[in-house]
């Protein structure tokens, strides 16, 4: 909230049309924080220009910063409610495919030029090198931990998928964790308690840590000794994810793509077993 203080303090010494904007921040910020520079002074009766010049007043290079600082205010904060009303907000009477599917493509280039390398490749060799592996998703990062251990466990012995519905239950499956484990942690706003408290727990076992999130500033990003930053659209009242599974897309394949013999072998049993027990369609007419 630091921003906001900020503006408080400095207040006195804007200008009319700075002091319109100053107004509206301060008490529409969980709105401001998505708009565009364009869109914030029409809002305020000031032109964009105005807007740029007032971020840098505040010492920011451009408006995207000052923007993504107030997404910074709000992240985690936003009810389902509020997350309605930006949404609506923002796309109006729009192409509603369109619109989405671009800000899907725009959250996966962002993803591309943020995301560490160095984070991922470590994050990749830990994961070769664990006992056993530990995947944790609650809420809405339920289906990501399910479509990752789905795959996990075609190749890695010992992947235990922990989604369970309460605090107490996860903490029940994660007990026997150790030095020798790996957890990768799924989280998205609205963060939740448990995915936090649980990862606070893994820490103090010594565990690897890995965080598939959305910001460092994440409550489970501080407890990781990898962070997997994926950008996600937290203002949408469904939270697209489709940049995270990019990223998920990314860490199985880098995890798996030079099998061993024995995993090769044990492949090449399961899709006997598949064929008898006729588990795909292979016989469907073109």
């Amino acid at each position: 909230m630091e921003l906001l203080e900020k503006i408080k303090t400095e207040y006195p010494h804007f200008s009319k049309g700075q002091k319109r904007l100053a107004d509206y921040i301060t008490a529409h910020y969980d709105k401001a924080a998505f708009m565009t520079a364009a869109k914030l002074g029409e809002k305020t009766g000031v032109s964009e220009s105005t807007v740029v010049r007032f971020a840098a007043l505040l010492g920011f290079q451009k408006y995207a910063q000052l923007q993504r600082e107030l997404q910074n205010i709000v992240r985690n904060k936003l009810t389902s409610v509020q997350r309605m009303a930006v949404t609506n907000d923002r796309l109006g009477s729009s192409d509603i495919i369109n619109n989405m599917l671009e800000r899907d493509i725009s959250m996966i280039k962002a993803t591309m030029e943020s995301v560490s390398r160095t984070d991922f490749e470590k994050a990749v060799e830990a994961i070769k090198r664990a006992k056993r592996i530990y995947i944790l998703g609650v809420r809405s990062a339920a289906s990501l931990a399910s479509f990752l251990a789905f795959y996990f466990n075609m190749v890695f012995e010992d992947v235990k998928l922990v989604s369970p519905s309460g605090s107490s239950e996860i903490l029940e499956s994660i007990y026997h964790i150790d030095k020798d484990d790996v957890c990768i942690a799924i989280s998205f706003p609205r963060y939740s308690i448990r995915t936090v408290s649980a990862v606070r727990f893994i820490s103090s076992r010594g565990a690897k840590i890995i965080s598939i999130t959305d910001n460092e500033l994440a409550p489970s990003a501080k407890y990781a000794d990898f962070k997997l930053l994926a950008r996600s659209d937290m203002a949408s009242f469904g939270d697209s994810l489709v940049a995270p599974l990019s990223l998920i897309n990314a860490l199985i394949v880098a995890s798996t793509h030079d099998l061993s013999e024995e995993s090769q072998k044990n492949f090449k049993e399961l899709e006997q077993i598949w064929q008898e027990l006729k588990v795909y369609d292979d016989d469907v007419k073109k």
